[in-house]
């Protein structure tokens, strides 16, 4: 009787470690994958002589049944069944492969006083040897962060995780992308700044720096040097004491590098781009990522720009047309300047900022 117990004990473990073996050989680590059960147990009937001797399909039924428990199998509810008694569902989805723990949890108690490793335990796909070489890297400039000077990000990151560019680009570190969050660590507390990227400006004659209160960001070069030359007729609009390059999206990037250069009060940002798509983007996504600063579209410009109507051109090609952006923007504008506006989305068409120009800007003076 013993004997008999042993042996249907070994038989339910062959067919159990049989199914989990052909689980665990599709299964992915980042995505669920769909089987035919009749297909599963067709396999396993192939491997073992003595499938229907042993009861094979009761012991399949048992084992699916406890991977079902464990969450490795969930069944589709379609009411379809594999014909059989006790009948299973016909299609299963094969879980996401779950990466057993690899870190020392006593190694991670040690470091616990700095880090959280909350994240790491949802996640076990992250314990791996390299993040917890960067973790380490870490650990080791907190013990004598005190003793350190602030530098940029990308000279810590080169110092820490081997390459200045590891924790900027996402696309060519992809592990680089949110360590601090995962590890629950700031940019101060490695003492490093993400500075801003260096503009181009021109600041009125006779003006100091304390004396900056409006400032006017302009699209592109033709137009920069164009506003100089008016500014320092004084003829152009807002009256600005500084006037910045933006040079495209790189405003985005640079913006914060104006509060390095000069001391923190309210300012009056005006911006002037393009009236395109890619224009509307830049100054809206200013106002959003800088919401405590007080920027808005230069309207007095861009009015005039519309009064150039004439000379407006083909929307650039692969300029991504965002109509949130468009409607954020147009909402500045009059109903009429909206129709206008509108009239030039429809058409596909844009008034780049060139048509401002000395000879131009005299009609309105």
């Amino acid at each position: 009787m013993k004997l008999r117990r042993f042996k249907q004990v070994n038989t339910i473990d062959i067919i159990e470690t049989r199914v989990r073996g052909f689980i665990g050989d599709i299964q992915h680590p980042k995505q669920k994958k769909k089987i035919n059960i009749n297909d599963l147990e067709l396999q396993l009937r192939k491997l073992l002589d003595d499938y229907y001797e042993m009861d094979g399909y009761t012991l399949f039924y048992r084992a699916i049944e406890i991977m079902q428990m464990e969450g490795q199998l969930i069944p589709i509810q379609n009411n379809q069944y594999n014909g059989r008694t006790p009948a299973l569902a016909l299609y299963y989805w094969v879980n996401i492969k779950v990466q057993e723990n690899k870190w020392d949890r006593l190694e991670m108690m040690k470091l616990g006083d700095q880090f959280d490793f909350s994240f790491y335990e949802r996640h076990p796909e992250w314990q791996t040897i390299d993040e917890w070489v960067r973790i380490q890297n870490v650990y080791a400039f907190l013990q004598s962060s005190q003793e350190r000077e602030i530098v940029s990000v990308e000279e810590r990151s080169l110092e820490l995780f081997g390459h200045e560019k590891f924790l900027l680009d996402g696309d060519s570190f992809p592990d680089g992308k949110g360590l601090l969050d995962r590890i629950g660590i700031s940019e101060e507390q490695l003492k490093m700044v993400n500075y801003g990227e260096p503009f181009v400006f021109w600041m009125k004659q006779g003006k100091e720096i304390k004396d900056i209160q409006r400032v006017l960001i302009v699209e592109n070069l033709s137009f920069f040097h164009t506003s100089i030359k008016l500014l320092e007729a004084g003829q152009l609009d807002y009256e600005p004491e500084l006037i910045i390059y933006g040079e495209g999206t790189k405003i985005e990037r640079s913006f914060s590098f104006f509060f390095r250069m000069f001391p923190p009060k309210s300012y009056l940002f005006y911006y002037a781009g393009d009236l395109d798509a890619a224009g509307y983007g830049i100054i809206i996504r200013l106002i959003e990522i800088y919401p405590d600063c007080c920027i808005q579209p230069a309207l007095k410009i861009y009015r005039k720009m519309l009064e150039c109507l004439e000379q407006r051109n083909d929307q650039k090609q692969g300029q991504t047309q965002n109509i949130q952006y468009r409607d954020l923007f147009f909402q500045w504008f009059t109903e009429e300047e909206q129709e206008l506006l509108g009239q030039l989305w429809q058409e596909n068409k844009r008034i780049p900022q060139e048509v401002l120009t000395i000879e131009t800007w005299r009609r309105w003076t």
